[in-house]
């Protein structure tokens, strides 16, 4: 078996403690926090490098909150100093992560996202007759310590990063068990669990060999021709899983059926030959879009903010088949859902008329620029400064009938994709 060395020099070098900081101040950068370590970027780099190279580094505590959308769940968040070296650490052990992972694991890799683990379930669904759903118990705060070590330690032999990564994974995790548990807020994390569970991956694929296997993350599915054969399967998975990892599965979340019945999968029900969204889902969607929709009608949310939301929401729709769906809900608020226009919208060119009402432009208050006016500038009409390919876009939406935003109406993308490669573009 062959182990990685030499790489606690390039997980401590500044020019990676400096990358880790910009990388983990993405879409931070307005905290207060973020804001202070970016500002002494150098000397913040400079002085975690010193204790790591003293073996002195030891992590901040951790920020606790709870979440309860779509379930509830705690999210453990640690300082932004100590969020700098996790991507440091996992910048430079994901490569050899990536050697050792199988083809069909999911999450936290680069190219490998939901949409691509849907693709590839729908693949399996098409070739076999049932599928067996499984779900770990309480993944995060369950897994081992002293396992985790030991797997790593099976794969790396730098003394000096097996130590730097026992401070960080024994660190204590809020209302975790001694020696159990991994905070879900850590990008760490989420690289260990993937390769915590490779393990079951190899397992899987190389003794138990199904006619397909799918794992993002805790949820993993295995496809195949026969019940009593998966069911068998079930409880060699759950040995596995108790005798080697020291984890349980979830009874109450696993799942035997036809591939007909559509595999309840990542948010939606994946069918051979369709994807849709499951209820749940569409319906958590649809309230928290009836909020902001409410929250801006009161003045509390900006209506780009809202036009946001909402374009956001519909494209999520669009990843499964739901253009029916999408089209009700533009027949029931309007074509002007998810559209708002950028800011110099309101300029104006020869040709037409133009009501210049406040709605439409701030100098209305002191231009008289009413159609009875004989005075108006007629001969101006209102144009919307999008631009480039946006613009030809809604030119064309005009002349078919008005403006409707892309993602409503389009057809949704293909879950078809090759076997061993990515999703097919329309």
């Amino acid at each position: 078996m062959k182990r990685f060395g030499g790489l606690f020099d390039e997980v401590v070098a500044f020019e990676n403690l400096t990358a880790a900081a910009r990388r983990a101040a993405r879409a931070k950068a307005r905290s207060v926090e973020v804001a202070g370590y970016l500002c002494d970027l150098e000397l913040e780099a400079l002085a975690l490098q010193r204790e790591l190279l003293a073996g002195a580094y030891r992590p901040g505590a951790y920020r606790a909150f709870i979440i309860t959308d779509p379930k509830e769940r705690q999210i453990t968040v640690a300082p932004f100093r100590d969020r700098v070296l996790h991507h440091a650490v996992c910048g430079v052990m994901e490569p050899y992560f990536e050697r050792l992972f199988v083809h069909d694991s999911y999450a936290c890799r680069r190219g490998k996202g939901t949409l691509r683990a849907v693709a590839r379930a729908q693949q399996f669904c098409r070739r076999s007759d049932y599928f067996l759903k499984l779900d770990v118990r309480s993944f995060f705060h369950s897994v081992s310590h002293d396992v985790l070590l030991e797997l790593l330690r099976r794969r790396f032999k730098d003394r000096r990063l097996l130590a730097l990564l026992e401070v960080i994974i024994r660190h204590p995790v809020p209302n975790c068990q001694p020696g159990r548990g991994m905070p879900i807020g850590n990008l760490t994390s989420q690289h260990f669990a993937n390769y915590y569970l490779n393990a079951l991956d190899q397992y899987v694929v190389n003794t138990l060999r199904p006619d397909g296997y799918v794992r993002y993350m805790d949820d993993l599915v295995l496809f195949g021709g026969e019940k009593d054969l998966l069911w068998r399967w079930r409880g060699q998975v759950e040995a596995f899983l108790a005798e080697r990892l020291q984890l349980a599965l979830k009874h109450e979340a696993t799942r035997l059926a036809p591939v007909t019945q559509g595999l309840p999968f990542l948010g939606r029900r994946v069918y051979p030959q369709l994807v849709r969204i499951r209820r749940e889902n569409l319906r958590r969607s649809l309230r928290r879009w009836r909020r902001r929709r409410t929250a801006c009608e009161r003045g509390v949310l900006e209506p780009r903010a809202l036009a946001r939301s909402e374009g956001a929401i519909f494209a999520h729709l669009a990843q499964a088949d739901s253009l029916r769906l999408r089209q009700g809900i533009v027949a029931r608020l309007g074509d002007d859902v998810g559209q708002m226009p950028e800011p110099g919208a309101n300029r104006v060119i020869r040709g037409g008329n133009w009501n210049n009402n406040a709605q439409n432009c701030r100098s209305a208050n002191r231009n008289n620029n009413n159609p009875d006016n004989a005075n108006n500038n007629i001969g101006f009409r209102p144009v919307n400064s999008w631009r480039g390919e946006e613009a030809g876009d809604r030119r064309r939406q005009s002349a078919a009938g008005g403006p409707v935003h892309e993602a409503m109406t389009r057809r949704s993308v293909p879950f078809r994709a090759p076997v061993g490669g990515g999703l097919r573009s329309r």
